[in-house]
């Protein structure tokens, strides 16, 4: 699985350095090519020497080698890998990594790389748990890197609880499990929808709703991760796109979407649908800005075209297709019953009823509901998390 695979890892500064060998074995016996670069700090607790003689490649830890007179280019080390490893990584590493600071080779690769970037924290445990660290953990997984949380443990300083950097044979099997995954879709293409969409009443108004389009986004990243080739759809938002597997297409209403969609998806293996499109559009569209005369305003509406339902009818046997559903009552019920009549293969529930699940938030709280009748629940996680739940079901599947 890792033979040929390019990984980089970078040390900082923190005892757990000392487990980064037989994760370095681990890799190479399995195939992979491994660049290892480390801050000055982490020299302190391994040393070069040792690294390199069990990577079979020079350690790296400074942009200018003053002894050979060569520059080791943070953009090439970042290009070149399939996969970036931090680890261990260390607090103030940590706040360096997710405030964007890159004063040494590890972090200016990190802010280079475009491959998927795995970070596994190790501290003490009141630095662990300190607000702070916390809230950098969230801010690294929210830009589309993977967590290997620490275990909790024996640490260091002699104290008992979280902050132990995972065991090197339970990365390496993350490491593996990650690339396989990768390789099932990988070069699949997948349309996605994501975001709202705005139907205009004049120049200045429309009817639309309250979709950060964060869900669809990240969905997209993690396919993209994976190796699949992403069509992504989307309405109004502020987001961006980071992977270059990503190609956006930016809609504004209904039809727009539809038109797109309509469009692309013969061509496509697995469509996500999870945009929140409008159902209703105004009749008809004002060419200048309409003025306040009375105290009532009646705004006639029509049915927009059903998407969902149109690629439903057209979907081949070799096609997935996947549907949102976003319910204030009677969540099961509804989910089911448009799983059904749009031809689903599984549909993704979420209710707004649950605290912290639906539009705004950073997380989400989904159940998978599938076309044979098998149940999912999960709990309440950052919607990166969601997405891997959300993209499992979808190798699983195909």
């Amino acid at each position: 699985m890792l033979k040929g695979k390019k990984i980089a890892i970078g040390i900082t500064g923190s005892i757990a350095a000392y487990k980064i060998p037989l994760l370095v074995r681990l890799l190479k016996k399995e195939g992979a090519e491994v660049q290892i670069l480390l801050t000055d700090v982490a020299k302190d607790f391994i040393t070069p020497l040792t690294l390199s003689v069990l990577a079979g490649n020079p350690v790296l830890s400074e942009s200018f080698d003053k002894k050979t007179g060569s520059w080791n280019s943070h953009v090439e080390l970042a290009n070149q890998a399939d996969l970036y490893l931090i680890a261990p990584l260390s607090a103030n590493s940590m706040a360096k990594m997710s405030h964007g600071i890159a004063d040494n080779l590890v972090l200016t690769t990190y802010l280079a790389a475009k491959c998927p970037v795995f970070f596994a924290p190790a501290m003490d445990l009141d630095m662990y748990k300190h607000p702070t660290t916390q809230e950098n953990i969230k801010l690294l997984q929210l830009h589309g890197n993977h967590l290997i949380s620490p275990n909790e443990g024996e640490l260091a300083s002699g104290l008992c609880g979280a902050g132990r950097m995972e065991e090197p044979e339970i990365i390496f099997e993350i490491i593996k499990n990650f690339f396989k995954k990768k390789t099932q879709l990988s070069n699949k293409k997948i349309l996605i929808t994501a975001g709202p969409t705005y139907e205009a009443i004049d120049p200045v108004r429309f009817i639309g709703n309250h979709s950060s389009g964060l869900m669809g986004y990240a969905i997209a990243e993690e396919l993209a991760n994976r190796g699949a080739n992403v069509e992504l759809i989307s309405g109004p938002t502020s987001l961006s796109v980071f992977s270059p597997r990503i190609s956006k297409t930016d809609v504004v209403s209904a039809k727009d979407m539809f038109d797109v969609c309509i469009n692309k998806f013969p061509e496509c293996d697995i469509a996500v649908m999870s945009a929140a499109v409008a159902d209703y559009t105004p009749e008809k569209t004002e060419s200048n800005k309409i003025k306040k005369k009375t105290d009532d305003f009646l705004l006639k509406l029509k049915a927009t075209k059903d998407i969902l339902a149109q690629l439903g009818k057209q979907k081949k046997d070799n096609q997935l297709l996947i549907g949102f559903a976003l319910e204030t009552e009677n969540e099961l019920d509804n989910a089911k019953k448009k799983l059904k009549n749009k031809n689903l293969d599984f549909i993704v529930l979420n209710s707004l009823t649950d605290k912290g699940a639906g539009f705004k938030h950073k997380t989400n709280k989904i159940s998978i509901i599938d076309n044979k009748g098998n149940i999912s629940d999960f709990t309440l996680k950052d919607k990166k998390r969601v997405a891997i739940d959300i993209v499992d079901k979808i190798d699983e599947l195909f």
